[in-house]
């Protein structure tokens, strides 16, 4: 990877000898994008509409979400309800459009709090290593040893069921991914030439970690970030199908498959439609994060 030659300016930021594709980013940002959407553009494509969807789901849904029409209930689809109703004649269409709601702030929320908190976790600790590195790293692999779910579950067990406490879950049982990702990268970085240059002239540890280390953690969280909203949406639904997340009449997709199960041979649209949107979301997630991947970095093959 090309180094650019070191320089500091007037004001003792150091400038210069960082890796010359970091730099560029800004300026290729929409040349970056248009690589992903050749490489994936399906999976672009349903990304794309996902969050659209989300973040209109109001303005789009043609019934409310949790309107009850008991003389409609357990319909196929028709010209008046496009996917057909559930148990209590709830239009499907719009409960699965503010399922993606509810799907895309539980990614946004849950992957938010783990990079926040695990960013912060990995710059201290490999920053400052010995002592610190030691003792972050043993309450990482703590948090490791259990599986994501599983911690998911026993936090929402403890401050009770909601859509909220399975997003702060899902988020402190993520916290070790962006942790151990960020040590790693600050590890080498940290001896670079210019980082000693920022030492020398006196530059405080949170300027350097701010200014010159955590520059160079961007790639690797933007990979890392991609993928993890899927996991934080998959862990969401799983959590409300095992009725710790989402509580009812909230239209989220895990709680209409913990209903839908029930009506698999009544009514198999309804388990059907509800999956498929849950499985389009999580796969398209997955193949955009690999998209992504092969963009920043450049050791990845297509």
């Amino acid at each position: 990877m090309s180094v650019r030659p070191m320089g500091l300016d007037q004001s003792g930021t150091v400038v210069g000898n960082r890796p010359a594709r970091l730099s560029t980013v800004p300026a290729h940002l929409w040349r970056n994008s248009a690589a992903v959407f050749r490489r994936q553009p399906i999976a672009t494509v349903i990304v794309g509409v996902f969050l659209l969807v989300g973040a209109l789901a109001p303005l789009i849904a043609p019934y409310d979400p949790s309107k009850i029409h008991m003389r409609d209930r357990l319909q196929g689809p028709s010209r008046t309800y496009p996917l057909g109703t559930d148990e209590y004649g709830r239009d499907l269409l719009s409960r699965i459009i503010h399922g993606a709601r509810i799907a895309f702030q539980a990614g946004v929320i849950a992957v938010g709090i783990a990079m926040v908190g695990g960013v912060l976790v990995g710059l201290i600790a490999g920053y400052f290593g010995g002592g610190v590195d030691y003792v972050l790293s043993r309450i990482l692999e703590g948090l490791q040893a259990f599986p994501v779910v599983l911690l998911a579950i026993a936090i929402t067990g403890i401050v009770g069921p909601s859509v909220r406490h399975a997003m702060i879950a899902i988020g402190i049982a993520t916290i070790p991914d962006f942790a151990r990702l960020t040590r790693g990268v600050v590890l080498p970085t940290k001896q670079l030439a210019y980082v000693e240059a920022a030492r020398v002239i006196g530059c405080g540890d949170a300027r350097i970690l701010a200014r010159a280390i955590l520059p160079n953690c961007v790639p690797a969280i933007t990979v890392l970030l991609s993928f993890s909203i899927a996991n934080a949406i998959l862990y969401e639904s799983a959590l409300s199908f095992l009725g710790l997340g989402a509580q009812p009449p909230q239209p989220s997709w895990g709680t209409m498959l913990s209903t839908a199960k029930s009506y698999m041979f009544d009514l198999p649209s309804y388990t059907i439609v509800v999956g498929l949107a849950l499985s389009l979301t999580i796969i398209g997630m997955n193949l955009f994060g690999d998209a992504v991947r092969e963009v920043v970095d450049p050791l990845v093959k297509s």
